[in-house]
């Protein structure tokens, strides 16, 4: 693929030298989860969406669970300690993360947040989540992800 094609999140990757693959499924109008899983032959257990919240408080966090799982809004503010958290609005997506939905990725961002990986990730060799446009997905280790943003293992799905 050529530089240009290249993601904020796949930039971040290649910077610091991290390996990953790139998956590409723009012909197959998944936009759903469960159906990128699909597109791209990949178990949904594996393929992890990125769900960006805001608490009370005013502080954001992100949440990486399974295509075919819910973030259950309680378990979440309890992992990160806060008292609720609420999704964030689409509209407020692009500006604070200069990502917009579906193509979200918790790898790039403007600004790092505090990052919370459901704990399934821990049983799977590599995960999937988005490469930071509509149609692109970077497969990694759970081992590489750290590398290039902390996160912490909860549970915290329906």
């Amino acid at each position: 693929m050529g530089k240009d094609n290249k993601t904020n999140a796949m930039r971040k990757l290649d910077s610091l030298k991290i390996a990953y693959k790139e998956h590409y499924y723009t012909d197959s109008g998944a936009i759903a989860g469960v159906d990128v899983a699909k597109a791209l032959g990949e178990n949904p257990a594996q393929v992890f969406k990125t769900l960006v919240t805001v608490a009370k408080s005013g502080n954001h966090y992100v949440f990486l669970v399974p295509v075919a799982e819910e973030l259950d809004l309680k378990k979440a503010a309890a992992a990160v300690g806060e008292k609720s958290i609420a999704m964030l609005k689409s509209k407020e997506l692009l500006p604070l993360t200069g990502y917009i939905h579906g193509g979200c990725s918790p790898i790039g961002m403007k600004k790092l947040f505090r990052t919370t990986l459901h704990s399934s990730a821990k049983e799977c060799s590599t995960i999937f989540c988005s490469g930071g446009k509509i149609g692109f997905q970077i497969e990694l280790t759970p081992d590489d992800l750290a590398k290039v943003i902390k996160y912490e293992f909860a549970d915290i799905i329906r």
